[in-house]
């Protein structure tokens, strides 16, 4: 019993990283520092964007300041750590600070699953049923829906974060991968985890139907509403509110489809590891390009920020 405390309290683990390229390293640490960087300050700069500009605080762009902000916050326990593991020899991690990283990526991830679920019920509502818009997605409900896509976040994490407090490790604890990830974890144990696996199961699969269904059954009403619509005009102006959600949600979504609902023995682990970094560091730094790309008050205000600092120089 007392080795097995012992490795319940003071484990320490290696993340392998990219280490099996070190030609790269370098390289790939200047792209993910140019990548966090972008990520910063397009998510930063969207919710100072929404925050100033008063024609921006409505409900649409009041859940897309917190995308902005769950963006931010899983890049940031991410990416830091991989760059640092990217110049040092000493990549290990105790595992506190595994569980740790774990429970807060897991909390904002399954928070984002669940805002880009909101959003398009946001769009739902405005596009199918604008007379009742006010009242349907009043700022206590938009806080609400909100507030709650934070509680499930945090109430997932911490039961799966709880679930590996009882496990032992031993052995060689060399995680292949650049963060803690879950399953990686879980192959270390000398532990049963078959309840670890379950509990990862039903609420990966949970989240991802549940929201995933909320949101195509939204688009499939607001795609029969918008071709019921007499006006040309109308109908390119109403598919242009949702281009923006609708590229958000396929790149977040299907890169989480082809890690988690492909076979594993299809995907190599250098795969899993180049699908893992679009996900955790590239789909945060493309939602505010998207954004910002696509709209014409959040264009205009940047022009107003740029025009201002000109003037005043």
């Amino acid at each position: 019993m007392i080795p097995s405390e012992r490795n319940k309290s003071g484990a320490t683990f290696t993340l392998l990283g990219f280490s099996d390229s070190p030609e790269l390293q370098v390289p790939l640490f200047l792209i993910f520092l140019a990548i966090y960087s972008v990520t910063a300050v397009g998510n930063l700069g969207m919710m100072f964007i929404i925050q100033i500009n008063p024609k921006l605080h409505t409900p649409m762009y009041f859940f897309l300041s917190h995308l902005s902000f769950v963006d931010f916050c899983y890049s940031s326990i991410v990416a830091p750590k991989t760059m640092v593991n990217l110049v040092v020899e000493d990549r290990t991690i105790s595992l506190v600070g595994c569980v740790i990283q774990f429970f807060f990526f897991c909390t904002f991830v399954v928070t984002e699953s669940f805002v880009l679920a909101v959003m398009a019920y946001d769009r739902f509502v405005a596009i199918c049923n604008p007379l009742l818009y006010t009242g349907a997605m009043s700022p206590k409900r938009c806080v609400l829906l909100v507030m709650g896509s934070y509680a499930w976040g945090v109430a997932c994490s911490l039961i799966l974060t709880c679930s590996v407090t009882p496990l032992s490790f031993c052995g060689f604890n060399t995680i292949n991968h650049f963060f803690c990830e879950f399953s990686a974890l879980l192959s270390l144990s000398c532990s049963d985890t078959s309840l670890n696996q379950l509990l990862l199961f039903i609420f990966a699969t949970f989240n991802e139907v549940s929201t995933l269904f909320l949101i195509l059954l939204s688009y499939v009403f607001i795609v029969v509403t918008i071709l019921k619509m007499p006006s040309a005009t109308g109908r390119r102006r109403a598919f242009s509110t949702c281009a923006s959600h609708l590229t958000a949600i396929t790149i977040f979504h299907g890169t989480i489809l082809f890690l988690y609902c492909v076979p594993s023995s299809q995907n190599s682990r250098h795969t899993v590891k180049v699908a893992s970094v679009f996900y955790t560091v590239v789909i945060p730094m493309l939602n505010p390009l998207i954004y910002s790309l696509r709209n014409k008050d959040v264009k205009d205000t940047i022009s107003k920020i740029m025009d201002t600092n000109v003037f005043s120089h």
